[in-house]
């Protein structure tokens, strides 16, 4: 049989598909959908960090102008609690207990921002307005509100019936080994910083709808998320019903990075008002609301060391990581630290290891998943501490990680902390990135920048990440009666492209234009399970799953045209919609196969594909900043990224997911801060204070592939949806910290590198 090469298959540059509906304002998002009879819920919060409450009236709210319903804690008895079910194993073996997130407090508030009430009216403002009239006292405390003393005698506690503010306490590893590697170096290297904190700022708020369908005799619950399924799950668990009366459905998603994955005590909310209003109700958060409630990331304390031999080998490595959980644990929050220190060693082969890992309770919004989860953290600690190594070996950045790599006939190679890495040229991307960023040249750039009055700095990381977490995302295809096709997948775009990436693994199969495959996602009534969108899971799980259910359809397309044909199937091809004996003008088109089909299941396809181990990009990402060190501002004037993904789907998606995570990664490094006062009040609450990254705060980016299919994956793909942000934040924030050091042995910046603290930071070397 001819094979004939599809135009849009795998490794195509294809332009997205969904681009024209967003760009045209024809996205429909949560907060476009208006039910007939709609209401609006606001959600009353609390003031204070840390207090004791009592409503003493709610009637003055209910009689207000338009009311509906108002409801406290009180109300909600019959109503569980958002639990976490995933806190790691202690060393003595025990699970410690979790703080869970009361869908209304009601008694005690521990964070700015907590829920005490909820009111619903015929519009937002009504309900804003009723809020206000409901009677409040509270009875403040003294509030915990820093990582770095939360554990430290006197800080007050959170939890006063758990005796510490400790959450839990991890240990990965091997002590005695690690502790004889030390033992045996011949040089320790130790740095110690905080991760701050970021605020997700993705560009859609939250919102949701709930109603009631009484023909239906279920709820229809609507909301931007990251997998409609685990969410239909967790809120049925909510309510004590079973997951069949609950439907729910993800429209369009206007950016999710992590929180949008988890349930929110919104979702409760508008669904218990919906249940006694048997009216729809409608939530819409406020980018205020965003900073003070949406979950939360990073926020770590971080000390680790590295014992070297006389050459610069790594021997060992140890880590004591204190991890901000917040006030209560979110959904995922303590699995974060555990998945992040899992990648500790990263792309060197560092025999022994030794992490402790502190989760902390502290008053501030709960810390959990944000665009890396844990793997971000991991390779800024990593990358940094190897700097720091070089800088006290003399040597430079480049040569120690070279010495220190693993090396390609190492693999598959077992890290300290049980990873299984299948492929890799570290050394590789590496030099071919220094190649593209003109590093033998810097020296060159630096002295015209010092003409200028300025200082210039070059820094690159080495990164490796853990994601597409073992299991799969099965894909379900339909040959529709006008000879479209029809996908439906479990997992969730949140802009990513997947109705483009999945169309390209359909058409080569099919031989089909992608402007004829339709992907579904987001509703429970399409498909029973789904794994959602998260851990850059989606096209290594979903991709190949959607492949294998193209050829499933195609060959069941050529069986039934070759009935209607009176041919083999052997001699059909498959031919832009069209089923053709090989090397004649007898043909089918696909909408004629499709009325053609004697059972629904002649025309379905189904693929599934089961992965047992992670997948691991890696890849290099240099940075070169030119600092002012009269005012501190810094300017990234140069970036280079070379990465393994394994296998390209599509370039155009494939840089696009990069570039956005580079200038997150950027954002940390340079500019963002989730800042907390002693009292617990978030100090950078609005765009006024908290400092996004902006179209002029990067440069043209130069990215480029150097892959190693993975053998782990069917089709050799390494996840990238996270990659940038994981190799962007050490390799901005040691150029920036390489600038400083050239020009005044300035050896450490914490994070953000604002241009007050670079100045402040240049000030006093200059005093000393």
């Amino acid at each position: 049989m001819t094979v004939v090469t599809p135009k849009f298959g795998m490794g195509a540059s294809v332009l997205r598909l969904e681009d024209r509906a967003f760009i045209t304002g024809q996205g429909r998002y949560t907060d476009d959908i208006v039910p007939e009879g709609l209401l609006h819920g606001y959600v009353m919060r609390s003031p204070v960090a840390k207090a004791t409450f009592r409503i003493t009236s709610t009637a003055a709210a209910r009689a207000a102008p338009g009311v509906h319903l108002v409801l406290t804690g009180a109300d909600l008895e019959h109503l569980g609690d958002l639990r976490s079910d995933v806190m790691q194993k202690q060393p003595d073996g025990t699970r410690a207990p979790t703080r869970d997130i009361p869908i209304l407090c009601r008694d005690r508030v521990q964070y700015v921002g907590d829920a005490v009430a909820f009111v619903v009216a015929d519009t937002r403002s009504q309900a804003q307005d009723a809020a206000e009239l409901i009677e409040i006292d509270y009875d403040s405390e003294d509030a915990a509100a820093e990582t770095a003393t939360a554990l430290d005698e006197g800080t007050p506690l959170v939890w006063p019936e758990l005796g510490s503010n400790r959450a839990f306490l991890n240990e990965i590893g091997d002590q005695a080994r690690t502790a004889a590697a030390f033992a045996e170096a011949a040089k320790v290297t130790r740095v110690e910083f905080v991760n701050n904190r970021l605020v997700c700022n993705y560009m859609e708020p939250r919102s949701a709808i709930a109603e009631w369908r009484e023909d239906e005799e279920r709820f229809v619950f609507t909301t931007g998320s990251q997998g409609v399924h685990s969410m239909q799950k967790i809120l049925a668990g909510v309510f004590g019903m079973p997951t069949a009366q609950l439907r729910v459905v993800t429209p369009d998603v206007g950016g999710g990075f992590g929180p949008k994955t988890f349930v929110y005590r919104e979702y409760p909310l508008v669904i218990e008002a919906a249940r006694r209003l048997k009216r729809p109700v409608k939530w819409a958060g406020d980018r205020t609301e965003h900073f003070l409630t949406d979950a939360q990331g990073r926020d770590n304390m971080v000390t680790a060391e590295m014992a070297m031999d006389e050459n610069g080998r790594f021997l060992a490595m140890r880590v004591n990581l204190v991890a901000n959980m917040g006030a209560y644990i979110s959904q995922y929050g303590p699995f974060i630290p555990f998945v992040g220190v899992s990648m500790s060693t990263g792309v060197y082969d560092i025999p022994a290891l030794h992490v402790l890992i502190s989760g902390v309770y502290t008053n501030t919004c709960p810390v959990d998943a944000y665009r890396g989860a844990g793997r971000p953290e991991a390779a800024l600690l990593l990358e940094k501490l190897v700097d720091a190594c070089a800088r006290d070996m003399g040597l430079g950045v480049e040569e120690i990680r070279r010495r220190n790599f693993i090396r390609p006939e190492q693999f598959p190679y077992r890290t300290a902390t049980g990873r299984l890495y299948d492929t890799g040229e570290f050394e590789g991307h590496m030099s071919q990135a220094m190649e593209r960023a003109g590093w033998e040249d810097f020296d060159t750039r630096a002295a015209q920048s010092a003409r200028a009055g300025k200082i210039r700095g070059i820094g690159m990381a080495t990164y490796i990440e853990a994601c597409a977490f073992p299991g799969s995302e099965p894909a379900f295809l339909r040959l529709n009666g006008d000879g479209t096709v029809t996908l439906s997948i479990g997992t969730q775009s949140n802009g990513q492209g997947h109705a483009t990436a999945y169309a390209q693994f359909v058409s080569e199969k099919l031989n089909l234009d992608i402007a004829k495959i339709k992907v579904h996602q987001g509703d429970t009534d399409r498909l029973k399970s789904g794994g959602g969108t998260g851990g850059s899971r989606s096209i290594p799980l979903g991709g190949v799953s959607a492949a294998r259910a193209g050829e499933d359809l195609a060959e069941k397309i050529r069986r039934i045209a070759a009935d209607e044909l009176e041919a083999s199937a052997s001699d059909i091809e498959l031919v832009d919609g069209m089923a053709r004996i090989v090397g004649t003008d007898r043909q089918v088109g696909f909408a004629e196969i499709a009325q053609a089909a004697k059972k629904p299941e002649d025309i379905e396809g189904f693929g599934d594909f089961v992965q047992d181990e992670c997948t691991y990009p890696n890849g290099t990402h240099i940075c070169e900043v030119e600092i002012d060190p009269d005012t501190g501002a810094t300017e990234i004037v140069r970036y280079t990224i070379v990465d393994d993904f394994g296998a390209t789907v599509n370039p155009i998606l494939l840089a696009g997911q990069v570039h956005g995570g580079v200038v997150q990664g950027i954002g940390q490094a340079l500019s963002e801060n989730a800042v907390y006062g002693e009292d617990g009040q978030l100090l950078t609450a609005s765009f006024m204070d908290y400092a996004m990254p902006r179209a002029d705060t990067v440069p043209s980016f130069h990215f480029e592939t150097r892959n190693v299919p993975s053998t782990t994956n069917a089709l050799g793909i390494k996840g990238a949806g996270e990659a940038g942000t994981i190799g962007a934040t050490p390799a901005a924030l040691n150029a920036v910290t390489n600038a400083l050091y050239r020009a005044y042995g300035i050896r450490h910046v914490e994070m953000p590198a604002t241009p007050t603290r670079v100045w402040n930071t240049i000030r006093e070397a200059r005093s000393a």
